[in-house]
């Protein structure tokens, strides 16, 4: 064979390979699959959430507010946020779009900048306390994301830290809820019509339109549902179009004939989410005359309650681990913040995915809460207080003076009270075996038939504090976010508290349409570097990283070119 056939032979060959490499990458451009070898599937979307991004009609846009020189834990989350919504381009294609912008710039034809815009939407930065080799470094962060929808937006906490210093354990949670989270602000801003809620008036609760229930209503409830209020009193059953149904801080007691509609809803599968104060304890009377007797309402569902499974205690809890409220120490005018042991500081539990990766709630006069047997009702309890905390009995007396002097550690011996629970099951009726004749009547009179017990499984969920999900006012009768402490408002010691976050976690759970669970259930590994191997052996895995792949390269371009050299070379000879 001659030289000039051997060269076309050659040519003819590489071309072939070209065709071949192009028809490959062209296949898979339009067929292709990925193996995800992580041991928690890390980059395996659930089946809930794969089906969600499927019935998407119209472009998603999320942009991330995690572009920035951050800390190499934010950067971690920015990158595993980034692989998470590259896993939702993956099944919802065009359809989903996303973008990671720095709160720094500025938004386009304007001087506001974006972290400006976010601050006026109330989602506030983490002033972030970062150790670097120099010393701390303050930084503002904004965890957040905006998801845009038609002409819709719905705003996403990445990261709910509890305290301004990283915590990568934190971090790792966080990460472990981003599938969650994200898919969960897709399906609610893309879905056809809103669930609808209940909120029961009638029995002395706050009623929509004061202040205190503005953050409830005008951020909670009015945005995400259709939200109707309802007279218990007056109405002749609850209606079971109502998905769930609230009972936030009643202070009349129940009758009979209001209980039996309580009852009867949750049996006909209406899901109740309950805010009770027990005990008669209000900062009004505080402020007045600096003390307070707490004493038992009396509001008549400990029965109801009890049959339920859970008995709210007549007592408070009080706690170390508390928020602030201004004393006046010397007598002088002068008022100083001080720990305020009844407004405990609640811990989310992480056994259930309705609580993980919460942070702290506020509480003001919380009750404990106790579970009592039940048939097939299963209790988790969802908030408690700190490792540091004790119970008070009732009545009590409780003054403004006992900050006076710092309290007494050895006496807050109790660790984890629990003051919310979540009951799953198959409920059974109050009033099984013992209707009387007039409330059987009063439900045939209304074409209701009385259910002895429930039709199916059902949950509810019981809080025992109804300021949890009140909010109060700053100045010129500005309210500001539930659990927001109006004393520290604008001050240093000002927290984000997560009561709102744990609100609509409640009420995701308890209605869950698309069924995410699967994805909140996710838990991450920590896998976190040695610190000292890391300093001691820095130079030798750099040195490695950059030579080994340039030495490996080398050596095979060497070795083949010798091959092929020596072929042709014995083949021209």
């Amino acid at each position: 064979m001659s030289l000039t056939k051997k060269i076309m032979n050659s040519k003819l060959w590489w071309l072939g390979v070209l065709v071949i490499l192009i028809a490959i990458n062209w296949a898979a451009s339009v067929w292709h699959t990925r193996i995800d070898f992580t041991n928690e599937k890390r980059f395996t979307l659930s089946g809930a959430t794969e089906k969600l991004l499927k019935k998407i009609d119209e472009p998603v846009v999320i942009d991330v507010f995690l572009k920035g020189n951050y800390p190499s834990g934010f950067r971690k989350l920015a990158a595993s946020t980034e692989d998470i919504l590259r896993e939702f381009k993956e099944v919802a294609g065009n359809k989903l779009q996303y973008h990671f912008i720095s709160p720094e710039e500025e938004m386009e034809g304007t001087t506001i900048k974006y972290g400006d815009t976010l601050s006026a939407m109330g989602l506030y930065p983490i002033n972030l306390t970062s150790q670097l080799k120099e010393g701390q470094q303050q930084q503002l962060v904004y965890p957040v994301a905006l998801v845009h929808y038609k002409d819709a937006v719905f705003p996403v906490s990445i990261y709910q830290g509890k305290t301004p210093m990283i915590n990568f354990q934190e971090l790792n949670s966080a990460e472990a809820m981003l599938e969650y989270r994200l898919a969960n602000a897709i399906s609610k801003i893309t879905r056809k019509e809103k669930p609808v809620i209940g909120y029961a008036i009638g029995n002395g609760e706050p009623m929509p339109g004061e202040y205190r229930t503005y953050d409830l209503v005008e951020n909670v409830l009015r945005p995400d549902y259709r939200f109707f209020t309802l007279d218990i009193s007056k109405q002749p059953v609850i209606p079971s179009e109502l998905k769930t149904l609230l009972l936030v801080k009643p202070t009349i007691p129940f009758t009979e004939e209001e209980k039996l509609k309580l009852d009867q809803y949750v049996m006909n599968g209406g899901k109740l989410i309950m805010f009770i104060d027990r005990l008669n304890a209000e900062m009004d009377s505080m402020q007045v005359k600096n003390e307070v007797v707490a004493y038992d309402r009396e509001l008549g569902l400990n029965d109801l309650l009890f049959k339920y499974g859970v008995r709210i205690n007549a007592d408070l809890v009080m706690d170390l681990q508390c928020d602030y409220l201004p004393f006046d120490v010397n007598g002088n005018g002068q008022f100083e913040l001080l720990p305020w042991n009844y407004f405990p500081v609640l811990e989310s539990a992480s056994n259930n995915p309705l609580t993980k990766g919460l942070g702290f709630i506020a509480g003001q006069f919380v009750n404990s809460i106790d579970t009592v047997e039940a048939e097939n009702v299963k209790k988790t309890i969802l908030l408690t207080s700190s490792l540091n905390a004790r119970t008070i009995g009732t009545p009590a007396i409780i003054s403004g003076k006992e900050n006076v002097n710092a309290p007494v550690d050895e006496k807050f011996k109790r660790a984890h009270v629990p003051v919310a629970v979540l009951l799953e099951g198959k409920f059974r009726s109050l009033y099984a075996n013992r209707l009387s004749q007039k409330m059987n009547d009063s439900l045939k009179k209304y074409g209701a038939a009385f259910l002895p017990a429930a039709v199916n499984d059902n949950k509810m969920i019981i809080v025992t504090d109804g300021d949890i999900v009140l909010n109060s006012v700053v100045k010129e009768s500005q309210p500001i976010a539930m659990g927001m402490n109006r004393f520290t408002y604008g001050s240093q010691k000002e927290f984000p508290f997560a009561n709102k976050d744990f609100l609509q976690n409640c009420l995701d759970y308890l209605i869950d349409a698309n069924d995410l669970s699967e994805a909140k259930g996710k838990d991450y590994l920590v896998r976190l570097l040695d610190t000292k191997k890391v300093n001691s052996q820095k130079k030798l895995w750099q040195l490695l990283n950059i030579v080994a792949p340039v030495a490996a390269i080398l050596l095979f371009a060497l070795v083949f070119q010798w091959i092929r050299t020596r072929k042709y070379s014995s083949k021209v000879s």
